[in-house]
């Protein structure tokens, strides 16, 4: 009797702790994010969109994103992963060296589902101290691949140094069926005064040749924004986060 007890026990302290974990993963629920989580969702500016990409650097599709977003006059924040960045240490200081922002979007991208600190810590600070020496400037974002925030997560973004934004608009970009205009139609909607908007430079988690579908959408997306009085810019010009946009 008491082994079963002590056994009970433990599985409920185990299951209380793995939903602690993933408690902050409600961030991504569009109430939360619109009600009580507006910075971590990427509300700014009234006048101004954050243009974000994420999983690169990518030697294959990251350079058309580059000449594209130089045509348009346009700058963007791009989340990086450390392992793609280690693969193409060029093209992240080509990244900077372009006026763009870089920011850690973890060492791999996958989901840490169960807790363990330790590991969280270190593939952060990890991923970091690489955009740093690599790239050759200090990121102040983070967010994590898929957006699933854990308390872990969280925690050690911000032992980093780091502030963790997801985003409020997107163009589901990474399908087999996206298509440039699929995307603008997707993330036109959300396209008003404050938004944070998630694109994708690589196809490496994504349907293969995916990063063309976003390549595509970017005059459109981005004369959209202009169109209705916004600017169009990175993180670092997003203004104070958390407003109430337009």
């Amino acid at each position: 009797m008491r082994a079963r007890r002590a056994a009970g026990w433990t599985a409920a302290a185990a299951a209380g702790a793995g939903l602690l974990h993933l408690a902050p993963a409600a961030v991504r629920l569009d109430r939360v994010r619109r009600v009580a989580a507006r910075a971590t969702a990427g509300f700014g500016a009234a006048g101004h969109v954050a243009l974000t990409f994420d999983d690169g650097p990518d030697p294959r599709s990251t350079p058309y994103v580059l000449d594209a977003l130089d045509e348009l006059g346009v700058h963007a924040t791009f989340f990086l992963l450390g392992a793609a960045l280690e693969r193409a240490p060029g093209l992240g200081r080509e990244l900077v060296a372009r006026g763009h922002e870089v920011a850690v979007h973890g060492w791999h991208h996958r989901v840490q589902w169960y807790p363990a600190p330790r590991r969280d810590l270190g593939e952060v600070r990890r991923t970091a101290a690489a955009v740093t020496e690599l790239c050759g400037a200090r990121p102040l974002w983070y967010r994590p691949p898929y957006g699933v925030l854990t308390t872990g997560l969280a925690l050690a973004a911000r032992r980093c140094g780091l502030r963790t934004v997801l985003w409020t608009a997107w163009g589901r970009d990474w399908t087999e069926r996206s298509t440039p205009e699929s995307v603008y139609a997707t993330a036109r909607p959300g396209l008003a005064g404050g938004a944070t908007l998630l694109l994708h430079d690589s196809d490496c988690t994504s349907a293969p040749g995916s990063w063309r579908s976003a390549l595509g959408a970017l005059p459109l997306l981005v004369g959209h924004c202009r169109e209705a009085g916004l600017t169009v810019g990175p993180l670092r010009d997003h203004g104070p986060l958390g407003g109430r946009g337009r």
